[in-house]
């Protein structure tokens, strides 16, 4: 925790911890070691454990679990989840369940009977009135500013973030996509969101499981250098759905590919040759999630310095705001 600091809202009431932060469940990014330093610097740190393969999640929460009391949780795919992903996942008592990409409404009663926060990311207006009905106990607003998987038909985070809130009412939102410091907190909060899941900001991170040629590549960059695609995931053979494409930095093979989508899917020879160059890890075509607020993100830093740096910032943020108003 940060001394003599805290942003309370009614997120962080819910999940019972001392900073609107979360740390989004990415994929190859967040594992135990991040989740359980978000969670120990005051916010709450989410495992990207994807499908819910059995190895990934007995590693990663067994990490978590060795290195926290404090709350912590859990982020699965819905439209790859494996059967008793959930079931295993609550034996290792998470706070909070992430879940994104798909009807969470199978899951829910299983989730909240056991006492744990159901959190659902959302991509639009339809996904969040099902959420809802589901029984969400938090939303998550990702818009299209966020790196990795998003909507196909969503729009930018300033403009979800309210319409949520709005639909939600009483239900706490988080707001996603394009936020990387407290300014951008504060102003996740002045849309009535309850707090923020940040993903780019946390893969620059000594926690964080990206390797180091992407880490560097993440710090070279900037949000211009991104671009929402569907190239990538045929490359790899991912059975991603059509719907979630994913804004990644550019590429030599993105480049040669684009808007050829159909082509490359009967490609196999192209295919072929995409993953032998990604299993060497050459940049010219390894896909690396990033959002469009990759311009602040420009150092490794640990996470608690990052929880930190983003709660002091906002709080100077607020305070700012607040005097305007006091001087009228």
């Amino acid at each position: 925790m940060i001394e003599g600091m805290a942003l309370r809202t009614d997120f962080t009431e819910r999940l019972s911890i001392e900073h609107p932060v979360v740390s989004a469940p990415m994929g190859g990014a967040a594992g135990g070691a991040l989740a359980a330093a978000v969670s120990e610097a005051g916010g709450l740190g989410l495992i990207g454990a994807g499908s819910g393969a059995r190895e990934v999640l007995e590693r990663e929460a067994g990490i978590v679990t060795a290195s926290t009391s404090k709350p912590w949780g859990i982020g699965f795919l819905l439209w790859s989840l494996e059967n008793d992903a959930i079931a295993r996942a609550l034996d290792h008592g998470p706070a909070a369940i992430l879940l994104s990409f798909g009807d969470p409404a199978p899951y829910a009663d299983e989730i909240r009977s056991a006492g744990v926060r159901l959190i659902v990311q959302v991509t639009d207006m339809a996904e969040a009135r099902r959420a809802l009905e589901a029984g969400a106990d938090v939303l998550v607003a990702q818009g299209n500013d966020a790196g990795g998987h998003a909507g196909q038909n969503a729009v930018g985070t300033m403009s979800f973030v309210p319409s949520v809130v709005d639909m939600a009412g009483s239900i706490p939102v988080l707001a996603a996509g394009g936020i990387a410091d407290g300014r951008s907190l504060a102003a996740a909060l002045a849309l009535g969101a309850s707090g923020a899941m940040i993903g780019t900001r946390f893969q620059a991170t000594h926690e964080s499981l990206v390797p180091a040629a992407e880490i560097k590549a993440l710090l070279d960059a900037t949000g211009a250098d991104t671009e929402t695609n569907r190239v990538l995931d045929i490359a790899r053979g991912s059975a991603w759905p059509a719907r979630y494409p994913a804004r990644t930095l550019r590429n030599a093979f993105l480049d040669a590919w684009r808007d050829r989508e159909a082509e490359l899917r009967g490609d196999l020879d192209a295919q072929q040759r995409f993953r032998a160059a990604a299993a060497e890890q050459d940049p010219d075509v390894v896909p690396i999630w990033a959002g469009q607020a990759l311009d602040r993100v420009t150092a490794i830093a640990s996470a608690a310095d990052v929880v930190a740096e983003i709660v002091a910032e906002a709080d100077r943020t607020l305070t700012r705001l607040a005097a305007y108003r006091a001087a009228r």
